[in-house]
């Protein structure tokens, strides 16, 4: 097969290529060239997306299948009108964030509500416009339907995308901290659910998508699993088994400013309840019987910590710090005192 990865420079996008390229396809990545060095092997070819005609050295060929993961519905706009009719298969990856309700655990793809596509004058949901990543997402994945046809494309909502080459700190964060030893900040309650997919697992359904002709609209995560079990397997991945968890209940995490999800004194795949009691919990039943097959948790976390521990500043230390946590825990063990 001939397959065009749009980007293919940047984690999703570069294990989406390395995979097709070890499965025996032609593989073509069309990117700027900034973001990333291409994966050895595949063919890389300068576009500029930002322009209606930035495709233009791709034009005359053909491919039986693309993938494409922009978070700008310029940039879809763009693709679709200059390819649409020389591909066989699109896939677009689009994000959980599309959905409006964040509370129901439970929900699938094929009946979840979705946000608002965002209106025709916003188009970069970065920086202090990051509010409308969902939309814009919404609006990419209306443009693939609209130009390819139900038949020929397939929208994969991802989720939280972990392993080696992750460059947003969340899942390495637990990596390095539970590597670390030590008594362990667990935030919330050990039965709340942690949902993820890993990138080789994700790569290899998008190809096989790309292979099968797979249509229709999914969830791109694994099916939730308790956070315990996360934090053990974690643990157990990185050569730290039965780690000493202590478990602190939300609000008190909230009320000293610990903050959810990422970032700077935050903890990772922790999230508010009830307000986010979907966000990590959702049916992923059918994506799973089309295809997507996980691997066990700690091969995730080995090869993670291996990738960290060849180039220690490939990914900035973020969440709770290292001096941070004692304090947290020394007054959460104090508050009856």
């Amino acid at each position: 097969m001939r397959i065009l990865v749009l980007g293919g420079t940047v984690f999703l996008g570069r294990a989406v290529a390395r995979h097709a390229r070890d499965a025996g396809h032609d593989v073509t990545c069309a990117a700027r060239g900034v973001g990333g060095d291409p994966v050895p092997g595949v063919r890389f070819v300068m576009v500029d997306r930002d322009s209606p005609t930035g495709l233009s050295s791709l034009d005359g060929e053909t491919f039986d299948a693309v993938v494409d993961v922009t978070r700008r519905p310029s940039h879809a706009r763009h693709a679709v009108a200059a390819l649409g009719d020389r591909v066989g298969h699109w896939s677009y990856v689009s994000s959980c964030s599309v959905y409006a309700d964040e509370s129901t655990p439970g929900q699938r793809a094929a009946t979840a509500p979705v946000v608002a596509a965002a209106p025709p004058g916003i188009d970069d949901p970065s920086g202090d416009a990051q509010e409308w990543y969902g939309p814009c997402k919404v609006a990419c994945e209306e443009t693939v339907r609209e130009g390819m046809g139900d038949g020929r494309s397939f929208i994969c909502r991802a989720g939280l995308i972990v392993g080696p080459e992750d460059p947003t700190g969340r899942f390495t964060y637990w990596v390095r901290r539970l590597a670390r030893g030590g008594e362990v900040l667990a935030p919330g309650a050990p039965d709340e659910a942690v949902q993820f997919v890993d990138v080789g697992d994700l790569a290899a359904w998008l190809v096989r998508a790309g292979e099968t002709g797979l249509s229709g609209t999914y969830d791109g995560i694994g099916a939730p699993m308790p956070r315990a079990r996360f934090l053990a397997e974690v643990a157990a991945g990185v050569g730290r088994p039965d780690p000493t968890l202590t478990w602190v209940e939300q609000e008190f995490l909230l009320q000293r400013d610990v903050r959810p999800w990422s970032g700077k004194r935050a903890l990772p795949l922790w999230l508010p309840l009830p307000a986010y009691a979907g966000f990590m919990a959702r049916d992923v039943s059918p994506a799973l019987a089309a295809g997507l097959a996980t691997r066990p948790l700690a091969d995730t976390a080995r090869a993670t910590r291996e990738w960290l521990t060849a180039d220690p500043e490939a990914v900035p230390t973020t969440g709770l710090s290292p001096a941070d946590e004692p304090n947290v825990l020394r007054e959460w063990h104090g508050r009856l005192g």
